[in-house]
């Protein structure tokens, strides 16, 4: 059994963004880069389903710029056995990273396709949806918990009222919510074992996909700071209080 897992590049959660002068982005140079902590969430579970016996090989693919390569390595040490980065240097929208990773799904016939729920720095939490639509394959999406049979998967999933499980037939798309796993952290020796593991170079274009963004940036704002709050010594006071800034009508 073969398990794809898509990881993406992204700020490290510790680093406090700034939006750039002109309101043009986010300003992300020099800034610390990481992996995806959903992503690497799917990567700890594809490794633990492999150590387990019930997966083969656990390849990571991502798509980004040259510079990918050291998130990717961080999957190697970890435990995945190849990798592939799907080169481009400007920003791919999810529907763009959906189309990539559907023809390399069709290239390497995964059973499992593993992805976070959302990358930290768009939070668009599309992608895994996009790629089960254009696959039509099943979904089990924000899994908090994975349970691998014979020929089908179930998932307990997270949604609004509570707890869903579901039994998915295989090939299928699974994304990561945070309590599904702790990841691990990857040793020295694996570390050094990941820069020899092998690394595949593709671009969009050897995938026959147009990633061109179909989305305009108009401008980047950032958020109203919060002000301070008053205290108020009854409730009609706070329901003035509360009339005046209309958070009540």
């Amino acid at each position: 059994m073969k398990i794809l897992v898509a990881v993406k590049r992204v700020v490290d959660f510790n680093v406090a963004i700034r939006v750039k002068p002109d309101g043009s982005g986010v300003d992300i140079g020099n800034a610390k880069m990481s992996l995806n902590p959903f992503d690497e969430i799917g990567v700890e579970e594809a490794v633990r389903l492999k150590e387990a016996g019930k997966a083969t090989e656990v390849v990571v693919v991502s798509v980004g710029p040259a510079q990918v390569q050291e998130t990717l390595r961080t999957a190697l040490a970890m435990g995945a056995d190849r990798a592939i980065l799907v080169k481009h240097e400007d920003y791919v929208e999810p529907l763009g990273v959906a189309k990539v990773l559907k023809e390399v799904v069709t290239a390497e016939k995964p059973d499992i396709v593993i992805l976070g729920k959302q990358a930290i720095d768009d939070d668009c939490n599309q992608t895994g949806q996009m790629l089960a639509a254009l696959l039509g394959w099943p979904q089990g999406t924000f899994a908090s918990k994975i349970d691998l049979e014979d020929s089908s998967l179930t998932v307990v999933r997270e949604a609004d009222g509570g707890l869903q499980t579901v039994r998915l037939s295989m090939p299928t798309i699974v994304t990561t919510d945070l309590r599904l796993n702790e990841p691990r952290y990857a040793s020295l020796p694996n570390i050094m074992k990941a820069k020899k593991k092998p690394c595949a170079e593709m671009t969009p274009a050897d995938y026959g996909v147009d990633v061109k963004p179909r989305l305009n940036l108009i401008k980047t704002e950032e958020p109203l700071r919060r002000q301070a709050g008053v205290k108020v010594s009854s409730v009609s006071e706070l329901v003035v209080k509360l009339k005046e800034t209309g958070a009540i009508r």
